[in-house]
């Protein structure tokens, strides 16, 4: 052989190494594949929510129109029980699998519907003795091996396995198709609920659960993660959140506090790399998350990414984003999954948003930061028998996409009077950088009503994620910039053991009714994550314009504050506004039914359209006999819920 022939045969190896490395990577990122279907909640188990589609792009997205749409419940299922009840709060994102839309209804039962016009195809049948009302589920999983393809979701404290063409229980799964998720939790466990849909890794389907925020005393179930086999049911694994002796992290639970302590749940989505075999899990605060004196320590596994073996449920790595949570900073965003180069290394990563409005980013094999994170000191607790953590941990890179903390320059200032005014309203309040800890709540007339803490419990980021480009390394970021009101109360001894409790958790109430600190509102944030470096961030929305205090003042857009559902294409990022049913909305804070896109380089809107309502659960997009559809679900207080199919017109 001659060292031509080695030269050449070595540079086709590569070559096809390379090849290999792109096509897991497009598997990876992309789950919309170039048959146009949408297989994943988040297109793909990465939840970059990002489609390689483009028949729609700038030069034609002012010609979309609604194409079809569709109610929370078929028709079908409210004719035969006409007494169906359910609420507006819409959280349905469907998948799309083999020209089949597959969603969880308005009452938490499976639906299938035609991608093209919204008709019913099936629905679940109404498990005998089930409740006739209920509320959806923010998704559902496909799986399929050979000829056995199913849809898996959850519905009260049940998973269900259904045959993906009829909607028939599957029966060799758990008990005549289903699963009872309680069952396992110990003794501890009050029952079972979450919102978010099931994710499966390789031939396991992991669940999380969704637990109270407002516990009546400090002893609580903790929100164990659990997972069984996509073909039996047979339960897997079960991941204790909340560890006990010889279990890693039991020292962060001062004075056997793990014994009573619950919650540190993972009420969000998860994502999961098939290839490593690995599952990524955002979790919660433990159980008060605003007075932890009955919780000294750091508090392991709350406020933490956990990274799991799918296949044993053990630990493979985990990082502990927020330390001994007193801010209700949950983390729920799900995982984003990416392929990056930094410093011209390839790096297969995970970033994980938070509330806090921080990117935090990891090799996701091993979980070591991309760039330093850093312990710096936060403000210490004034509040009888609370101790807070010396430290939090703060990326050196990116920046924050977010205003962080509250300080008179922050107050809003559209007019030297207006600031003037916020300036006195905030003096009844504690006000400082990001991490001061929440206050007492006084009654008398000088006594300060608690801490503005920013970001809010809403965020930052919020539920609705971020999208990612892989063909640009650039993560688009929708956030809400507002302060809320972190107070605490003297629990009453009749009623809980808890010496704190939450308080009032108000929205504060700037001059004349207007929001209290400066606007944007709402704003979305380009980031290169090749370079941890932001490349733009705009406002998002035109926020409380409609305001007597701000006549003839001339104001650039306000943004407005809402959990807003990205989702990009190859041309374009589109934004819908969340509906003010899934967030507190600021006095005055605008219109929220607009969807928008946006130029991915710049940030400048190119085109918006209003919507019957405003989202409710996150954007998808998919290719169906040749026409590419956006779907929405939305309601409002006043609009029933359902799904809003958007798509160019017919001959376009």
């Amino acid at each position: 052989m001659t060292a031509r022939t080695r030269r050449s045969i070595a540079g086709g190896l590569a070559a096809l190494v390379a090849v290999l490395v792109s096509a897991s990577s497009v598997r990876t990122q992309s789950g919309t594949r170039k048959d146009g279907e949408w297989p994943f909640y988040g297109g793909d188990r990465g939840y970059t929510k990002y489609s390689p589609l483009d028949q729609i792009n700038q030069s034609n997205v002012a010609k979309l129109v609604i194409a079809w749409q569709r109610p929370a419940v078929a028709d079908e299922l409210r004719s035969q029980y006409p007494d169906i009840r359910f609420g507006n709060n819409f959280r349905s994102t469907p998948i799309m699998v083999g020209g089949v839309l597959y969603a969880s209804n308005g009452i938490g039962l499976v639906e299938a519907f035609d991608p093209g016009t919204g008709r019913t195809i099936w629905v679940q049948d109404l498990p005998p003795g089930a409740p006739l009302g209920g509320t959806s589920s923010r998704g559902v999983a496909h799986w399929k091996s050979g000829d056995d393809e199913r849809i898996l979701a959850v519905r009260g404290q049940y998973l269900w396995a259904l045959h993906a063409r009829t909607g028939k229980l599957v029966q060799g799964f758990g008990d005549n198709g289903r699963v009872d998720l309680k069952a396992n939790l110990g003794l501890r466990a009050q029952g079972y609920a979450w919102s978010s849909g099931p994710t499966i890794c390789r031939d396991v389907v992991i669940l999380g659960q969704s637990m109270t925020d407002s516990p009546a005393n400090k002893e609580e179930p903790p929100g164990d993660i659990q997972a069984f086999d996509v073909r039996t049911g047979k339960l897997r694994w079960v991941f204790h959140v909340i560890p006990s002796p010889g279990e890693v992290g039991n020292e962060t639970w001062e004075a056997d506090s793990w014994s009573y302590s619950g919650e540190a749940n993972v009420w969000s989505m998860i994502s999961a790399d098939e290839e490593l075999g690995l599952a990524y899990l955002p979790t919660g605060a433990p159980t008060n998350d605003m007075y932890g004196g009955h919780r000294l320590g750091n508090n392991l596994f709350g406020n933490t990414l956990i990274c799991l073996r799918c296949a044993t449920g053990q630990r493979a790595w985990h990082f502990q984003m927020v330390h001994h949570d007193l801010w209700d900073y949950d983390n729920n965003v799900a995982p984003v999954l990416v392929d990056i180069r930094v410093n011209g290394k390839p790096i297969k990563a995970v970033v994980q948003l938070t509330k806090q409005a921080m990117a935090y980013v990891f090799d996701r094999a091993t979980g070591q930061p991309v760039w330093p994170i850093v312990e710096r000191p936060v403000q210490s607790s004034n509040t009888p028998g609370e101790r807070t953590s010396a430290t939090q941990p703060i990326p050196t890179r990116p920046a924050p996409f977010d205003r962080q903390g509250v300080s008179n320059d922050d107050l809003v200032d559209f007019t030297p009077e207006l600031h003037s005014e916020a300036v006195e309203i905030a003096r009844q309040f504690v006000l400082g950088p990001m991490f001061t800890p929440p206050s007492i709540r006084g009654s008398g007339p000088n006594d300060k009503k608690g801490t503005l803490q920013m970001p809010g419990a809403t965020g930052g980021a919020e539920w609705g994620g971020a999208g990612f480009d892989p063909e640009t390394g650039v993560m688009y970021i929708p956030s809400i910039t507002g302060a809320l009101l972190a107070d605490v109360l003297p629990g009453d001894p009749a009623k809980t053991n808890l010496r704190y409790t939450r308080g009032l958790r108000e929205l504060p109430v700037g001059p004349r009714g207007l929001p209290l600190t400066k606007p944007p509102y709402g704003r979305i944030t380009a980031i290169n994550l090749n370079t941890g470096n932001h490349v733009w961030s705009v406002p998002n929305g035109d926020g409380p314009r409609d305001h007597p205090a701000l006549k003839g003042l001339n104001l650039p857009p306000l943004g407005q504050p809402s959990r807003d559902m990205p989702l990009l294409t190859r041309t374009l990022l589109f934004v819908a506004q969340g509906d003010p049913l899934m967030i507190r909305t600021p006095p005055g804070g605008g219109d929220s039914r607009k969807i928008r896109a946006y130029d991915k380089a710049s940030g400048r809107v190119v085109w918006e359209m209003e919507l019957p309502a405003g989202a409710t659960g996150a954007m998808i997009t998919y290719q169906h006999k040749g026409r590419q559809y956006l779907l929405v679900p939305v309601a409002s207080a006043k609009v029933a819920p359902g799904f809003v199919a958007l798509s160019l017109p017919e001959g376009t």
